[in-house]
């Protein structure tokens, strides 16, 4: 694997895999989120129920987490924010948008996870999953009988309707 699946332009070997394989511990939140996500991407479930919150460890279903990582296929990570999280914080916040192709549809994921920090030690606790924008249409809705849009002279029902 050359570039790291998070997105930072280095290689996964400088980047996400010493988090990943738990060689070093993540500094921030947000290192500790990219190491998740690769993770994610590269099918290390181990790491990803090791780096939850040891309260929210009965949450997490082993086998749901291999599941979603093995079937899709993951196409970026954005961190849209952050917010505390630093090396000297013991809570922070990281909103991010993954995009992936699950059972051959593409689909997002925008959430806000909250990180908290034991013992030196950064674990995802919790996310908030922002639903996403419904579609509003700019233009008026063209009826039936309302004449084409494509200026044939026509009524819309008898031309591209």
């Amino acid at each position: 694997m050359d570039g790291c699946p998070c997105g930072s332009g280095q290689s996964f070997a400088a980047c996400c895999e010493p988090v990943v394989k738990r060689i070093k511990p993540a500094g921030t939140a947000e290192e500790l989120m990219r190491a998740r996500y690769s993770a994610y991407a590269t099918g290390a479930v181990d790491f990803i129920l090791h780096s939850t919150h040891p309260d929210r460890h009965e949450e997490c279903d082993r086998k749901a987490v291999q599941q979603w990582s093995d079937s899709s296929q993951w196409h970026g990570l954005q961190i849209v924010s952050t917010s505390r999280g630093g090396e000297q914080d013991v809570d922070g916040e990281v909103e991010f948008k993954v995009d992936f192709t699950e059972n051959r549809m593409r689909n997002s994921l925008h959430e806000t996870a909250t990180f908290k920090r034991v013992d030196g030690t950064w674990f995802y606790y919790d996310g908030e999953v922002h639903a996403p924008k419904p579609y509003v249409r700019s233009e008026g809705k063209v009826n039936r009988n309302d004449p084409c849009p494509c200026g044939s002279g026509k009524k819309h029902k008898k031309c591209c309707f």
